[in-house]
C-alpha cells in the first residue's frame, strides 16, 4: 500500500483517475483508493500537504518516451532540474541506461516514471 496526501480530493480524483488512468476502487471521507498496478494507492485527505523534496511515488513503464508524451498531451508538466541533463521531454538518462522523468500531482507531490534497464 502506498500513500499520498491531498487537500482537494476532487482535483486529485481527476488527476489520478482521468489523467494517470488509475482505477478508482473506493472513496470515503478519509481517502480516495486507487489500484495502481496491483498496489493500493490511498490518496488521503489532509488539512495541509507538505510535499517532500524527493519522489514519493513512481511507476515503471515499458516506453518512457510514449508515456511522457501521452501525459504531456494531457497537461502534465515535467520537472527540469539544474545540473541534470534531460532531453526535450524532460527525460534523464541515468549512467546505467535507465530513463526517468519527474512530475507533480495537483498537491505538489513529486511522482516519476522510469524505464529501467
Amino acid at each position: 500500500m502506498a500513500f499520498a496526501g491531498t487537500q482537494n480530493p476532487d482535483r486529485a480524483r481527476v488527476f489520478y483517475r482521468d489523467v494517470l488512468g488509475l482505477h478508482l476502487v473506493s472513496e470515503d471521507g478519509f481517502a480516495l483508493a486507487f489500484d495502481a498496478g496491483g498496489t493500493m494507492l490511498r490518496v488521503t485527505r489532509v488539512q495541509q500537504v507538505t510535499p517532500a523534496p524527493y519522489t514519493v511515488l513512481g511507476w515503471e513503464v515499458p516506453n518512457i518516451t510514449v508515456s511522457v508524451a501521452e501525459l504531456a498531451r494531457a497537461g502534465v508538466h515535467f520537472e527540469r532540474y539544474p545540473g541534470i541533463e534531460q532531453d526535450e521531454l524532460g527525460i534523464w538518462s541515468a549512467p546505467g541506461g535507465s530513463r526517468i522523468a519527474w512530475f507533480r500531482d495537483p498537491d505538489g507531490n513529486l511522482l516519476s516514471l522510469a524505464e529501467l534497464r
